[in-house]
């Protein structure tokens, strides 16, 4: 039987046939009649699968153990990992994670373990209500498992009622929250051993420190923080939100003769630009000037003018 003789049983092109002849071959349910190579025969199938498909299996089998091999080969490192030093036992004990998600599991599993002391420092005024909402649950543990919990926040979180509500929930646990006028880094230390410190440009980012030199350095600057913050008040009087007000308006006025912008500004206190423009548009008013450049240069000035020796007294004070 060649492919004409199929193309005429079957009706169809010598083309088709060729290509079928040879697809059949392939499977080995065809095979060339010796000595006539346009002459094909039939071949059972089962015959025609076993010497089509053995190689195949057989293959199967040695890339199989193949496997096994390298399985063997990688188990055997099992050891040399598991007696490696554990994080942080070297002086390199600083590790940077670039995903939100890593640093979330990173900081999850530090609470977890926490067994005496958190410090915790929130820049950038109120906090979001899924950052709360996440926060919440895992600082709640902490407390009820007896570790302590100091946070500082800016001024402008006493503002946000999210804030204000995380603050009273983990205050009746222990916790104990205080305010600073201006910005921080944002950081997390456990047990006074791991630090977690955030990237300024990448807010998803974070910086792990187990490095004891390097940690007892974030400490030490987190006590000065804390010793120059105020207690974060559960409850409102006018006399306390005139007093922040007018400390905002301080460190606003400071800002606005080193000449920074009103965004910078903004960013810097932790509030809207349009909050930071509204503080601005008061002292404008004190000063008695009628643009934000006028204040810029009295305020420039009258820093220029103060003695070293002499305390500077603030154009905004009544």
């Amino acid at each position: 039987m060649t492919s004409e003789d199929v193309a005429a049983g079957l009706g169809i092109c010598p083309a088709e046939a060729e290509r079928a002849c040879t697809e059949l071959t392939t499977l080995g349910l065809l095979r060339e009649e010796p000595g006539e190579p346009s002459a094909f025969a039939a071949v059972e199938p089962e015959s025609a699968a076993e010497r089509v498909i053995a190689p195949m299996e057989r293959a199967i089998r040695a890339q199989r153990a193949a496997v096994e091999t390298l399985r063997g080969r990688l188990q055997e490192y099992s050891r040399i990992y598991e007696e490696r030093p554990a994080p942080g036992a070297g002086r390199e004990g600083v590790e940077f994670i670039a995903a939100l998600s890593a640093t979330r599991a990173a900081i999850a599993e530090l609470a977890a373990r926490c067994e005496t002391e958190v410090l915790t420092s929130q820049p950038g005024g109120g906090r979001r209500a899924e950052v709360l909402q996440e926060a919440i649950a895992r600082d709640e543990a902490m407390l009820e498992r007896g570790v302590s919990m100091r946070t500082l926040y800016q001024h402008t979180a006493r503002f946000s009622q999210g804030t204000r509500e995380y603050v009273e929930r983990v205050s009746q646990r222990g916790a104990e929250v205080r305010t600073l006028d201006d910005r921080f880094v944002r950081l997390l230390v456990f047990d006074r051993k791991v630090a977690v410190i955030g990237v300024e440009d990448d807010p998803g980012a974070a910086i792990i420190v187990r490095e004891p030199n390097l940690v007892h350095f974030i400490l030490s600057t987190f006590e000065l923080w804390w010793v120059s913050a105020t207690p974060f008040p559960l409850e409102w009087n006018n006399r306390d939100v005139a007093d922040i007000s007018e400390q905002l308006k301080q460190r606003i006025t400071l800002l606005l003769s080193e000449g920074l912008t009103d965004q910078s500004i903004a960013t810097r206190m932790g509030m809207s630009v349009r909050t930071c423009r509204r503080h601005i548009a008061e002292i404008m008013d004190r000063l008695g000037v009628k643009s934000r450049f006028q204040a810029g240069y009295l305020l420039g000035s009258q820093r220029a003018a103060t003695r070293p020796d002499t305390p500077p007294t603030s154009p905004v004070a009544d």
